[in-house]
């Protein structure tokens, strides 16, 4: 708490400096408080109650209470032994008399310690009660100390702290001796698809955590001297509807924001050919995303900024019909999940015809696209988190906690097989994934989880 409060103050400074010159010579200098005097009185006062709680609050203290209730436990057993012995051996006389005062004085000694432990109950509950106030002034006041960090200290150094716990629970996982992996289904030439391993990287999106729905990652079959480049796109209206493409030549360029390019799919949001869903890929130089208000899959051309769509069939769950979610949260607006993996770009929505269950539908490249193969699954849309395709096999996900995903479905398109039974956790950073999708050029899953960038590594048997 100490350093915590020194932050506060030490970040509390927030100073501006105006010059003029005075008859063309002399220069003077205005220093200007633009938050007003930190309350110093304040910080005072909650040093104050944390020193006052830890005298108060002392080992010896606490402990007190159990010895008293053990003492008075132990002189209860005593008791009940000499009553033993005086009805064994009692010989109405002499003897009697002597056990019986000797019960007498057992007796005055146990009420004495029972007073003792009223009073130290009395003690404990009247500071339990101070302490209890007091904390909750002192938290009151360290938010109110906090509106003075505006260099944003405290909030950075308390992010340290989780990332620093969150690396010791990494280094013991892998210290400990993973259980063999399980054959999974697929057909990729770099094996059997078995685990994930990550997170790899973890970035803030550059529009900050006011935006926690996006998609971002690399194109898995870029245009010439697009092969380093990274795409991203935020949902900027309403967490629901995106104009445009923020491009980055390169990891770096993303990491720190610098040098971004636009492509503006319409001027204006929402409107028509808007994004509508978090759900888009990157796929030969253009992206396929969810188009406004409608069930069908649009095409969007960089290079031309052309846009061509293929309607989904009519009985097709669209516009926040069917999305994503779990018992705590939906993913709005993840009706048509747009994936892409070694053969190009499916499409994962869901239809009345199928009760509501996820069908698995081919993107065919083409202006405009068109639907192909088609698959019906079990797989019931709302109990999944997100899905995502490697080597034509559909995974689904599903909510553990908020530190954990699990991968718990596959489709294989080939053998038509599906399986309920995979148990393959994905470590996360933040409490909900709004979006997954694989790209098999680098073999990374892309994740757009609470506004943060995050990738983890594919592992294959």
């Amino acid at each position: 708490m100490e350093s915590s409060l020194m932050s506060v103050q030490t970040a509390a400074i927030f100073l501006t400096l105006f010059s003029q010159c005075v008859n063309g010579k002399d220069c003077v200098c205005e220093l200007n408080n633009l938050q007003g005097p930190f309350p110093t009185d304040k910080l005072n006062t909650v040093y104050n109650d944390a020193s006052q709680c830890s005298k108060s609050i002392i080992s010896t203290e606490l402990t007190e209470l159990d010895s008293l209730m053990l003492g008075l436990q132990r002189r209860l057993e005593q008791l009940e032994e000499s009553l033993s012995v005086l009805e064994k051996e009692d010989d109405g006389d002499l003897y009697g008399a002597v056990s019986l005062r000797i019960i007498e004085l057992e007796l005055a000694e146990i009420l004495e310690l029972m007073e003792k432990l009223n009073n130290t109950m009395t003690f404990n509950m009247e500071l339990s009660e101070l302490t209890t106030n007091k904390l909750k002034s002192m938290s009151k006041n360290m938010k109110e100390l906090e509106t003075y960090d505006i260099s944003q200290v405290v909030s950075k150094e308390r992010e340290n702290l989780r990332m620093k716990r969150a690396l010791a629970e990494c280094q013991k996982e892998l210290e400990a001796t993973p259980p063999p992996p399980t054959r999974r289904p697929g057909h990729c030439p770099q094996g059997q698809f078995i685990n994930m391993e990550g997170p790899r990287t973890y970035t803030l999106n550059p529009y900050g955590t006011s935006y926690p729905y996006g998609a971002w990652g690399k194109d898995p079959k870029p245009a010439l001297g697009k092969e380093d480049m990274y795409w991203l796109v935020v949902l900027t209206s309403s967490n629901v509807y995106a104009n445009y493409i923020t491009h980055y030549s390169s990891w770096s360029t993303l990491m720190v924001n610098v040098g971004p390019t636009y492509s503006y799919i319409s001027s204006s949001n929402p409107t028509t050919n808007t994004i509508q869903g978090p759900n888009v890929v990157m796929y030969g130089d253009a992206l396929y995303y969810n188009c406004y208000y409608t069930a069908s899959v649009c095409r969007f051309n960089v290079t031309d900024k052309s846009v061509t769509n293929t309607p989904l069939p009519k009985t097709a769950s669209f516009n926040n019909k069917a999305p994503f979610g779990h018992l705590d949260a939906a993913y709005t607006y993840t009706d048509l999940d747009l994936a892409t993996d070694e053969s190009g770009v499916w499409v994962i929505y869901t239809t009345t015809e199928n009760f509501g269950n996820v069908v698995l539908s081919e993107v065919t490249q083409g202006v405009p696209p068109s639907l192909g193969r088609t698959w019906q699954t079990s797989l019931h849309k709302r109990a999944a988190t997100n899905t995502f395709m490697i080597c034509g096999v559909l995974y689904a996900t599903r909510f553990v906690d908020k530190d954990k995903e699990e991968i718990f479905y596959s489709f294989d398109t080939v053998t038509k097989e599906e399986r309920y039974d995979l148990k393959i956790q994905i470590k996360k950073t933040q409490t909900n994934i709004q979006y997954l999708n694989y790209n098999p050029r680098d073999r990374l899953l892309y994740a757009f989880s609470d506004a943060y960038m995050v990738t983890y590594d594919t592992v294959y048997q």
